[in-house]
């Protein structure tokens, strides 16, 4: 997982209603990341925050940070941190900023969304000739971290599959997460009884990781707060988990305390 989970780690478009935020006011969310046999290599922390924008729509900001600790610090230093801003209103992501820093290099990227023109602007930093201009398919789109958060928000039973766009650095994944069963799981917060979610690449040729024969899950606990208890990340040179270890609930009833 140390390249996705530590290290990054989805109308036109369709008629219908805005897709539902995957977290509500100051929720969050935090996950110690094991790798094969090392039991804490890394950490990823989720919170959202309520803001206004400038013309006074209503904003919710989602940060994901992410940093090896311990022995894996000391091995590869990592630290990533994206932040993913949606309009409540109409639930699409508007800009998204995301940076990486690993010994001693940095790279640091923005992505703006144009919907009336389905197009994104991606700009990296320090790039002299400016943003470049990206197609973007139909869909809601978003990072994996954030699309995964937001299964919990849908009503989805074994062997029923829903459709995510999600954006790694600046080319656009069509994926199709499957339903696969019912799963109990344990964490240091609780057993849960969850249902287990796959992304897959069908729509389209797959490529990147899914292409290489990597698998994604998560774990969407059957509880009103249908947490995401657990993601994994499996290459041919093993498997990284993200166990939730903390958990604060929203301030107050937000659009994603709506439950189907």
């Amino acid at each position: 997982m140390g390249a996705i989970f530590v290290a990054s780690v989805g109308a036109a478009r369709t008629a219908g209603a805005p897709p539902q935020l995957a977290l509500g006011d100051d929720e969050s969310l935090v996950y110690r990341v094991s790798w094969a046999l090392l039991p804490s290599v890394g950490e990823i922390r989720v919170s959202a925050k309520a803001a206004t924008g400038a013309g006074g729509d209503r904003l919710m900001r989602i940060v994901t940070t992410t940093r090896t600790r311990g022995l894996a610090y000391l091995l590869l230093p990592f630290e990533a941190r994206a932040e993913s801003v949606f309009d409540v209103d109409s639930g699409r992501l508007v800009r998204l900023a995301e940076s990486s820093a690993r010994r001693g290099k940095s790279n640091a990227h923005t992505v703006l969304f144009n919907y009336a023109r389905n197009t994104a602007d991606y700009a990296t930093e320090g790039q002299p000739a400016g943003a470049r201009l990206l197609a973007m398919p139909p869909g809601y789109p978003t990072d994996l971290i954030t699309s995964l958060l937001e299964a919990r928000v849908w009503d989805m039973k074994p062997g029923g599959t829903h459709e995510a766009l999600v954006l790694f650095e600046d080319e656009f994944y069509e994926l199709t997460i499957h339903a696969l069963r019912y799963e109990w799981v344990g964490t240091p917060l609780g057993t849960y009884n969850t249902l287990v979610l796959e992304p897959r690449m069908e729509r389209t040729p797959p490529k990147g990781m899914f292409k290489r024969g990597s698998t994604v899950r998560v774990w969407i606990s059957q509880g009103q707060q249908r947490l995401p208890v657990r993601f994994q990340v499996e290459f041919k040179i093993g498997s990284g988990t993200a166990t939730l270890v903390e958990y604060r609930p929203p301030a107050a009833p937000g659009p994603a305390a709506a439950r189907p």
